[in-house]
C-alpha cells in the first residue's frame, strides 16, 4: 500500500529535425527565451524575468500558464545553459523540468530534443496519472512540433526579407 505513495517522475519527451543550424535553434530557445517561449507554448500567459542581465545560467523566470483551462503559476531556474547545445531549467516553486537538446545534424539541419519531467505529482491527482502522462506526452510532442513551425516560418520569413 505504501508503493501507492511512491513519487514516481512523470517523464514527456519528444524529437523533431528542424530545418536551421544548432546555433539558430539555441538561440531561439535559449538566447531569445522571453520572446519565443510563448511563442511555441501558448499556455503561457505571463513570463517575466526576475533576475538580472540576459538569459543564462541561474537566470529566475516566473510564469502564469492556462493549461486546459487551470491556472497556474511556477517559478523555474536555469540550471543548464550550454551555448549552441543544451538549455534545461527547474521548477522553483513546483517540481518538474524542462530539458531542451540540440544536436547538429550537419550545416542546415538541427535535432531538438524536448524531455519535460513532472517529479511528483499532488495526492489529488495521483489516482488520474495515466491522464496526466498522456497530456505530458503529447504536450511534449506539441512543444517540439512548434518550435520546428516555429524557427522555419522565421528562417522562411529573414530569406524574404533578405532577398
Amino acid at each position: 500500500m505504501l508503493g501507492l505513495f511512491k513519487d514516481t517522475p512523470v517523464i514527456g519527451r519528444a524529437s523533431a529535425i528542424v530545418k536551421g543550424p544548432s546555433n539558430q535553434v539555441f538561440n531561439f530557445i535559449g538566447v531569445d527565451l522571453m520572446v519565443n517561449y510563448p511563442r511555441w507554448s501558448p499556455e503561457v500567459k505571463v513570463l517575466e524575468k526576475l533576475t538580472d542581465g540576459p538569459i543564462g545560467l541561474s537566470t529566475v523566470c516566473r510564469q502564469i500558464r492556462i493549461d486546459q483551462g487551470n491556472r497556474s503559476e511556477s517559478t523555474f531556474k536555469v540550471k543548464v545553459f550550454d551555448l549552441g547545445s543544451r538549455i534545461c531549467f527547474e521548477g522553483v516553486s513546483n517540481p518538474y523540468r524542462c530539458d531542451y537538446l540540440i544536436e547538429s545534424l550537419n550545416a542546415i539541419d538541427s535535432k531538438v530534443t524536448f524531455v519535460f519531467e513532472l517529479l511528483s505529482l499532488d495526492l489529488h491527482v495521483r489516482p488520474f496519472e495515466k491522464l496526466v502522462r498522456i497530456a505530458v506526452q503529447e504536450g511534449t510532442e506539441r512543444t517540439v512540433n512548434n518550435i520546428r513551425k516555429l524557427i522555419e516560418a522565421d528562417l522562411v520569413a529573414s530569406k524574404q526579407r533578405d532577398s
